[in-house]
């Protein structure tokens, strides 16, 4: 073992996560300050109530809605997980659970009004992130970035 662990704080993993969270963090902040946003729920954001695990709904709801099982493998996480996520969400206004046409026995997540507000407040917060990112770090610099954090995401690993 070498003396020299500084590659431990500069690997690529650590970069993306740093990345990711101020990435997130950023939208939320943008979306607590949005007066767009019904007070309530930017209330929430403010106090760091609503966090990135809650941003996870607002990406992968389907807007026909979605069953909680494709919502929980869509977002990566358990079924459980999701379902304490939809809860909290539900309690906020932001999500309601209806009967799924195609089968008695499941339930679909669906936006609710409010929820649809959010979504578009998600929308804005993403699109001046993104824009803050691209005059960080440059034009040219950003779109390599984000060419190569696509294929390497949808990348099969080998």
């Amino acid at each position: 073992m070498t003396a020299d662990d500084g590659w431990r704080l500069t690997h690529l993993g650590r970069l993306l996560g740093h990345a990711m969270r101020r990435f997130d963090e950023r939208v939320l902040h943008l979306m607590a300050h949005n007066v767009e946003v019904p007070l309530a729920l930017a209330n929430l954001a403010a106090r760091a109530q609503i966090t990135a695990a809650h941003i996870h709904i607002t990406r992968h709801l389907a807007l026909q809605g979605s069953r909680l099982t494709e919502l929980a493998a869509s977002a990566g996480m358990s079924k459980q997980a999701m379902g304490d996520l939809v809860d909290q969400c539900e309690a906020w206004g932001l999500v309601t659970r209806e009967a799924d046409g195609r089968d008695a026995r499941a339930r679909l997540v669906k936006f609710t009004p409010t929820g649809l507000a959010w979504l578009q407040a998600f929308r804005d917060a993403v699109a001046q992130a993104e824009a803050e990112f691209r005059t960080e770090v440059g034009k040219d610099v950003a779109t390599v970035v984000a060419l190569g954090l696509e294929a390497y995401a949808g990348g099969n690993g080998s």
